[in-house]
């Protein structure tokens, strides 16, 4: 390897690990603003939390790696043109081809890793991520009780605080609980003046010691009705305690991440051709068994001569088939006739949910079998973009390379999002929908590679502001030669 080709290695691998990081810090920083309220107030241990992190940042992966390649090959060859060293290397004999041959070596091996990623490790990670974050999202509320604010989080009873103790969270007043326990369906009622909440030793049951109180209990009505004598018990009590379960509070229950494995992000791709194919076998299944419940209710059964293989006789001129019948059976004839077209509609409405759904997964199969390989070629693609721009803008560091890099970047990030929105409601075909945007920006990065090698100033401000003074210039020699 030639010193000037280990140089450029060099130059790339320090802002390149640095802007992937960043990336990933910026997408997790989103990852828990979005589900803050699913995390904050439920009593996980930071472990839990730490795990959720780090599968979420795997799913980012496919994201941060061509957004930083795109933002480090900008960086890298704009650092080099800045300082003079492109013009150094091209003076030596080297050409800007030849000087990207070992990064594009590197760039092909990161395209390669991230395929191999993405059918072998994503499947994985996005499933324990999404069996973890359904666990997470799912996991009942703890205990926080909200002073004037009703908490059903523990089943069976509400209830109810006016405050708290200052500086003592298990200190409470003005208590009100409603008891939905009993087997009469009538709520009992607990009110107290103060309490205190407390934990039994092995942690299942929180103890909440009621002071100077009343308990209301109504009994149930015989009659099913409104009773004015029916009877009301009313006890005072100066000290009692209510016992609430909080095993369902102490632990997350884990589901079993095989129920989440038919989900189309969390297969291979032979996973998912064999998935697609299954699926449309069972589509196949849904609708003959759709045309031959509409051929049984279509049936044409003889209301003049009982249910035998005589057909009624056809319309005619004169009347409809509704006049061949006698006048006693007529309106039992349409009502049958009523409910198996009703009937006939409830089966076709229930069989079409379960097509369009299969449809669905369908698509979703074929969409994710492409994403194993576009994010390899968009490493590449936002590469031969990069690395030209880079030469070209002559700029390093963060200020104009973050900026041309986002834009293209969300260029290239909105193109994808839209076709494979597209390609998911059926508009598009999932191959085109999921190459849309490597297909649109291919030949910017041909003619940005084009105009790198021949030392174009395409964005050069100072040779734009030549151009137009030298124009101007032009126009006014030409004004002063013509006679007036």
């Amino acid at each position: 390897m030639k010193k000037i080709h280990l140089l450029l290695i060099k130059a790339f691998l320090r802002p390149f690990a640095v802007t992937f990081f960043i990336v990933m810090f910026i997408l997790l920083m989103f990852f828990l603003f979005k589900y803050v309220d699913d995390l904050i107030g439920k009593g996980f241990e930071w472990y839990v939390i730490a795990e959720l992190m780090m599968y979420a940042s795997a799913s980012n992966v496919a994201m941060a790696l061509p957004l930083a390649i795109l933002l480090s090959s900008i960086m890298t060859f704009g650092n080099l043109g800045e300082n003079y060293e492109l013009v150094a290397i091209k003076s030596a004999g080297v050409s800007l081809r030849k000087a990207m041959q070992p990064l594009l070596v590197l760039i092909v091996g990161l395209a390669v890793a991230s395929f191999f990623f993405s059918d072998y490790m994503l499947p994985k990670a996005n499933l324990k991520y999404g069996s973890l974050l359904w666990d997470v999202r799912n996991k009942k509320l703890s205990f926080l009780i909200k002073p004037g604010v009703f908490n059903n989080s523990i089943p069976g009873y509400s209830m109810r605080v006016e405050r708290k103790g200052e500086g003592a969270i298990d200190s409470l007043y003005g208590i009100m609980i409603y008891d939905h326990n009993g087997g009469n369906g009538i709520p009992q009622i607990i009110m107290a003046q103060k309490g205190k909440m407390s934990k039994t030793s092995d942690g299942n049951y929180m103890v909440l010691n009621l002071v100077n109180g009343v308990r209301y209990q109504e009994a149930a009505s015989n009659s099913g009705g409104y009773n004015p004598r029916q009877s009301l018990t009313r006890m005072r009590f100066k000290q009692t305690e209510v016992k609430f379960d909080f095993s369902s509070f102490k632990d997350m229950t884990r589901t079993q991440e095989e129920n989440f494995k038919n989900n189309a992000p969390m297969l291979n791709r032979k996973e998912l051709l064999h998935r697609r194919d299954s699926l449309t076998k069972d589509l196949d299944s849904v609708g003959k068994a759709l045309q031959t419940n509409a051929q049984y209710y279509f049936k044409q059964n003889s209301y003049v001569k009982g249910y035998t293989k005589v057909k009624t006789p056809p319309a005619t001129i004169k009347g409809s088939v509704l006049m061949v019948l006698p006048k006693d059976q007529r309106i039992q004839a349409l009502q049958g006739a009523y409910d198996q077209v009703d009937a006939l509609k409830q089966t076709i409405k229930g069989q079409l949910s379960e097509y369009e759904f299969r449809s669905k997964e369908i698509l979703r199969a074929k969409i994710e079998y492409q994403r194993k390989y576009t994010l390899a070629v968009s490493c590449l693609l936002l590469f031969f973009i990069g690395a030209p721009l880079g030469a070209i803008i002559r700029k390093g560091g963060l200020g104009l390379p973050v900026v041309i890099a986002v834009i293209f970047f969300l260029f290239y990030h909105i193109i994808s999002t839209v076709s494979e929105k597209s390609a998911k409601e059926g508009s598009l075909d999932p191959i085109v929908g999921m190459w849309m945007a490597i297909f649109i920006l291919t030949p910017v990065g041909i003619f940005l590679t084009y105009k790198a090698t021949v030392d174009s100033a395409l964005f050069d401000i100072d040779y734009y502001k030549q151009t137009v003074v030298g124009l101007f210039k032009k126009l006014g020699k030409k004004k002063a030669v013509e006679p007036s």
